[in-house]
Order: structure tokens, then C-alpha cells, then sequence
């Protein structure tokens, strides 16, 4: 397995533009659970430049795409671009394969298991949903790494084929009420999730999901093993770059006859983010590691990067409303004796929630502390 360029690396020895895209990803996602983007969703700021911003972090109703369709995908993809760098220091220090391979199958069990314990925590008794990212990104992560050894062509013929048999499967259904491709609840998805669930979701979710966007987790092993390659810098930003124009441009070529939509994550769906990922990690690599910008805004969303899983968990399993409702006491206290509506003071409750998540992932880091699994 190839290094990382000592060039490349901070001073800690990281690859930062990681830190920082899994950081930013991250830092969006808990905002959701402060209450951020709902806050400016508000009536309040309708039809004001907040208004049209706040539509952006929400996901499209059904055929089309926002900013917000892209964080899940960002998620995914960027679990897969850290994998040749964690796997190849375990296979160079002398691991075996199947040990490697335990290690991925007790991590896949263990996302599957927190992604289903998340329902059954928020729904207050025990459900089975396989909607959550976490219980998607179970079967993402193994298929990732059961490939992850094979050639660069064999990686891609794998994604190729996930995607022609989720093309596929929606067209030719047969099964009546459930053999219109791109109609919600109506299609392969609906009556898979019927069949594993015995339900659908309210938001036309498909667990089925899982399958054509392990593509973009794939695909981050293989930007990833390009990034520690032995090829010169720009040639890896020029593969990475010419490799996400490429399925950007297909992507968003295919929406006229497979329609984009990610609540089914369709073919057209999943190809353009899969680019739009690409090129968020171009971006990152270029700025952070190759020109150095590796203060302020770089270290802020890396710190929250380097503990993820745990404060995506802390977030969703209670702690930011558990927050949301301390700080609401004095900013609707304080504020509202000055006549601030409280659309307002439902952004700034939500923006200290933000700040207080983040400084708690500050404590951990600079205590040295992550959580892993």
C-alpha cells in the first residue's frame, strides 16, 4: 500500500482535507438536529434571501436537487476515501486479510445496529427501519471493502453493476401497485421495504437505497487510493477533477430519461452526486493540503471531524434538543423583552446549540479523545 506524501500531511501527520471535509459534513448534519435549518425555514422569511437559502437544507420533494440531497452522499463517499488510508496501515504493520476482514464485518454490524437503534430510541419502543444512513452505510462500508483490493477497473464494473441493476429492478418490476419506476411508494423500493419492513416511510425512503449508493462509497475508496499513490500532485487533482466533470455532466444528462431523485436514489441521482462528492474532495485536497490553507475555517471543521460517529449520535439521540431546550430558556427570556420575533430567537437558540456541539467535540480533541468503532 502506498504513503501519503510527508508534503501533504499537517503537522500532525494527518491528511487534513479529510479531517475538514468529514468535519463540514458533520457540522451540517447536527445543525439539523440544533434546529438550524428549520429555523430558517420560518413563514417569517418567506420570500426573503434566508428564505431562499433555507431551501436549499432541505431535500427536494421528490424529482430534483438541493444542496441538502448532497450531505449524505458527502457522508458515504468520504467514509470510503479514508478507508485505503486506515486499511493500508493495518495490512503494512502485518494484519491479515481476515482479520482486516473481522474488523469491517464487526463495524458494518455495529453501523447496522446503532442505525436500527436510533428509530427505536426516537419512537420510544422497538421498531425495525433501515432508513437511517447509519444502517445504510452498513452494507456500503462492507461492499466497499470486499472490493477494496481489486483492480481500479473491477471497483468500477462493481458500481457500474449496482447501478444497471437498480436501473433494472424499477423498470421491470413486475408486481402490481409497485411497477412505476419513479412514482412515490409505488415502486421496486416500496414493495422491497413492505417485504423486510412491512411499511413505508413517510417521506418515500427506500432501505433499497443502500444499493446503488454503495457506488459512492466505492468511489471514495478509489479517489482515496489515488490520493495515496505514488503519482505527482497534479496529475491526482487532475484524475480526481476530470473523473467528477464526468459524472456530474452523465448525471445530469440521464435526469430526462431516469429523473433524479434521491428519496429512491435513482441512477441519474446517485451518478451526479457521486461527481458533485468528487469534487468537494478536489476542492479540499487542493486548498488545504496542497496550498496550505490549514487555519481557521480548515481546523474549526476538522475538529469535528475527528469524532463523527459520536457527535452524530449524541445529536440525534436527544443531546441538541436536550440543549436546544436549556438555551431556549434564556435566548426566548432575554430576547423576547426586547420584542425579537421569535423566528429570530429560534436562529440564535440554534446557532449557541451549534456552537455548545462543537466546542464538545473541541473538549474530546484537545483531551486527545476519540471515539471509534
Amino acid at each position: 500500500m502506498e504513503h501519503l506524501p510527508h508534503s501533504l500531511l499537517d503537522k500532525y501527520g494527518r491528511l487534513l482535507s479529510l479531517d475538514f471535509y468529514r468535519g463540514l459534513t458533520m457540522f451540517l448534519l447536527v445543525a439539523e438536529a440544533a434546529g438550524l435549518w428549520h429555523s430558517l425555514n420560518e413563514p417569517y422569511f418567506e420570500g426573503t434571501v434566508i428564505g431562499a437559502i433555507a431551501t436549499q437544507f432541505h431535500h427536494h420533494p421528490w424529482n430534483g436537487l438541493r444542496f441538502w440531497d448532497l450531505v449524505q452522499p458527502f457522508f458515504m463517499f468520504i467514509v470510503g476515501v479514508a478507508m485505503p488510508i486506515s486499511f493500508g496501515k493495518r495490512w503494512e504493520r502485518g494484519d491479515s486479510w481476515p482479520d482486516t476482514f473481522r474488523h469491517a464485518l464487526t463495524r458494518s454490524l455495529t453501523l447496522l445496529a446503532l442505525g436500527v437503534g436510533v428509530y427505536c430510541v426516537t419512537a420510544g419502543h422497538l421498531v425495525f427501519e433501515l432508513w437511517n444512513v447509519l444502517a445504510q452505510l452498513s452494507f456500503t462500508y462492507l461492499v466497499a471493502f470486499l472490493v477494496m483490493r481489486k483492480s481500479s477497473a473491477s471497483q468500477i464494473g462493481v458500481t457500474v453493476g449496482l447501478l444497471l441493476l437498480t436501473e433494472a429492478l424499477y423498470r421491470l418490476w413486475p408486481v402490481a401497485g409497485f411497477n412505476q419506476p419513479f412514482m412515490p411508494d409505488h415502486n421496486f423500493g416500496s414493495w422491497l421495504d413492505m417485504i423486510l419492513m412491512g411499511k413505508l416511510s413517510g417521506g418515500h425512503w427506500v432501505a433499497f437505497n443502500a444499493v446503488p449508493t454503495a457506488a459512492h462509497t466505492i468511489w471514495g475508496v478509489l479517489a482515496g487510493q489515488v490520493l495515496i499513490s505514488d503519482r505527482a500532485t497534479k496529475h491526482k487533482l487532475r484524475t480526481l477533477v476530470i473523473a467528477g466533470l464526468i459524472l456530474v455532466v452523465v448525471g445530469y444528462a440521464l435526469n430526462p430519461v431516469t429523473p433524479i431523485i434521491k428519496r429512491i436514489a435513482t441512477t441519474s441521482f446517485t451518478i451526479v452526486t457521486g461527481g458533485w462528492c468528487l469534487l468537494a474532495l478536489v476542492f479540499s485536497f487542493w486548498a488545504i493540503d496542497v496550498k496550505k490553507f490549514q487555519t481557521g475555517i480548515a481546523r474549526f471543521f476538522a475538529t469535528m471531524g475527528m469524532n463523527p460517529l459520536f457527535i452524530y449520535m449524541f445529536s440525534l439521540l436527544g443531546g441538541a434538543a436536550w440543549l436546544g431546550d436549556i438555551t431556549g430558556v434564556f435566548t426566548e427570556g432575554f430576547l423576547g423583552w426586547f420584542g425579537i420575533p421569535l423566528a429570530v430567537i429560534g436562529i440564535v437558540t440554534a446557532v449557541i446549540v451549534q456552537a455548545m456541539q462543537w466546542y464538545l467535540t473541541y473538549f474530546l480533541y484537545d483531551n486527545r479523545i476519540f471515539i471509534k468503532i
